[in-house]
């Protein structure tokens, strides 16, 4: 009788282990063609703890564009895009984000070629890695100039902002990337979200104004929004929370009003801007360090928006 109750106890003691394993994290690397010169390239697909374990559960998805530094062939590297943003803080620092992460590299297009030093000076070695213990230490923020206030801009030129070299070369690849993660993937259809900062931001403006219907929230990090396109994210009311640095010198606080004001003139609702005052152009690490932005995304579906 005794052997009965020890096996009783051993078999769900079995069962309940099996109802609490949750798969780890996984980086995995996915390969495409691009349309843009037809050449083979690969991004980063970062699975969440418990992807594997939860066969049936279907996935929010953060498509993440990085700045300028980060750009690549999308082979050897391709390990650029883990220096900051969602999957840098997922992957090197173990924030457990229970996201599906899809992050592509933007080809160089030349900059390589114009001096720019932190370009030159990049080198692999220095990005981030996962460590079997603990947490690699996080960069300091950078030094800015005194808190001040700026005056709104009211004249924009006629030329999008950062577009000659970004993230719009590649749309057709980005929505690609996305088909192809909606057809493999155990991702939810109702919940892809867009951020991106610098570069990415403005490529998160670009594509959440062509493509409202897609996303269900996006957020331009350090990336303000040209008048031209604003117009339909308001009419479609996309949801979008704009981040700058007060001491940011190299996007400008006083660029971003105008579109604010835009947005909130033409009758959008779920907008929300917010200045790091104290923080320069790398006010990312602040934002997605953090936990509200990601709790805001999972506050928004395109299920609850076509309700």
């Amino acid at each position: 009788m005794k052997l009965c109750y020890y096996l009783m106890f051993f078999c769900l003691g079995i069962v309940m282990n099996c109802n609490v394993y949750e798969s780890p994290e996984q980086l995995v690397r996915h390969s495409y063609q691009s349309s843009l010169d037809n050449t083979s390239r690969e991004y980063y697909v970062y699975l969440p703890k418990g992807y594997y374990s939860q066969k049936d559960k279907k996935w929010p998805v953060i498509l993440f564009l990085h700045g300028d530094g980060e750009r690549g062939n999308g082979l050897d590297e391709l390990a650029y895009t883990r220096i900051h943003g969602p999957l840098y803080e997922a992957w090197a620092m173990k924030k457990n984000l229970p996201f599906v992460l899809i992050v592509p590299q933007l080809p160089m297009f030349g900059r390589d070629t114009l001096g720019i030093s932190y370009l030159q000076n990049r080198s692999l070695s220095n990005v981030p890695k996962r460590l079997d213990t603990g947490v690699p230490t996080r960069a300091p923020f950078f030094t800015g100039p005194p808190i001040q206030s700026s005056p709104m801009v009211e004249e924009f030129p006629d030329d999008l902002p950062f577009f000659i070299d970004g993230w719009n070369r590649v749309e057709n690849d980005l929505l690609a990337i996305l088909d192809t993660s909606q057809n493999e993937l155990q991702i939810d259809p109702n919940r892809i979200y867009l951020t991106g900062l610098s570069y990415g931001g403005f490529g998160t403006w670009y594509m959440g104004s062509k493509y409202p219907n897609k996303f269900a929230a996006v957020a331009p990090v350090v990336a303000w929004g040209h008048p031209q396109i604003i117009p339909p994210i308001a009419r479609h009311n996309l949801p979008i929370w704009v981040f700058a640095g007060g001491k940011d010198l190299t996007v400008e606080k006083k660029y971003f009003y105008k579109g604010m004001a835009m947005l909130e003139s033409l009758g959008h609702t779920k907008m929300q801007f917010t200045i790091h005052e104290d923080l320069g152009h790398d006010a990312w690490k602040r934002v997605y360090s953090g936990d509200e932005l990601y709790n805001w995304l999972l506050s928004h579906s395109l299920k609850d928006s076509n309700d």
